[in-house]
């Protein structure tokens, strides 16, 4: 389980990424998620939904889709679509029946998606070894004036990747507002018997309306 964080964290490139998540898909949810007690999905789902916005929704970097079933079980009931760069892991979401579709795509290129999104959420996409803040400028694409954004960004990359620079920029532009962070925990206290030196990470939850 250690290895499998630490090597995810440590991912260097599409194709690195590709290559491990086909591997890891089939016990993402039973191994790394249940055993390191990943609270960051429900942390995500909760923001979003007491901002009270509604759907249709895109889960960005949506995995086996831990977010969705978060946000399912708080009672959003409005649309929700998943987008991952995974086959093998939206294969796994597929099986839980909670997506209105799924898309494999590259969130850090243009995404052939209408202009529809009232919300787009993320969960653990925007951290070391995965997405950096040239994805926003794509999801601000497919998303309608004022639509409600969620995104966790590890505080680790926060900085480091210019997370911080770009929505002070994309603030400036206008092509966001109301932008509010919420730091939270990103595993629960099982996660120090696993993995001490990730045990205590915690994430930036950016809550932002489409400019």
């Amino acid at each position: 389980m250690d290895q499998g964080l630490k090597g995810a964290l440590g991912l260097n490139g599409p194709e690195a990424c590709l290559a491990y998540y086909r591997d890891w898909a089939a016990n993402y949810d039973s191994g790394f998620a249940a055993e390191m007690d990943y609270m960051l999905p429900a942390h995500v789902a909760a923001a979003f939904m007491g901002t009270g916005a509604g759907g249709p929704v895109l889960d960005v970097g949506a995995g086996t889709g831990l977010l969705a079933e978060a946000l399912r079980g708080m009672g959003f009931r409005a649309g929700i679509d998943a987008v991952d760069f995974s086959a093998e892991m939206l294969e796994r979401a597929a099986e839980k029946r909670i997506y209105d579709h799924l898309i494999r795509a590259d969130i850090t290129r243009p995404l052939d998606l209408p202009r529809r999104y009232v919300g787009i959420v993320s969960s653990g996409t925007f951290t070391a070894g995965h997405v950096g803040p040239e994805a926003l400028p794509q999801l601000l694409a497919v998303s309608l004036e004022g639509a409600q954004f969620a995104l966790s960004i590890n505080r680790r990359v926060w900085s480091d990747r210019g997370f911080d620079r770009a929505l002070e920029d994309l603030s400036a532009a206008r092509r966001i507002g109301d932008l509010h962070l919420i730091e939270v925990e990103i595993y629960g206290a099982a996660a120090a018997r696993i993995d001490a030196d990730h045990a205590a990470d915690r994430a930036l939850i950016a809550l932002f309306r489409a400019g």
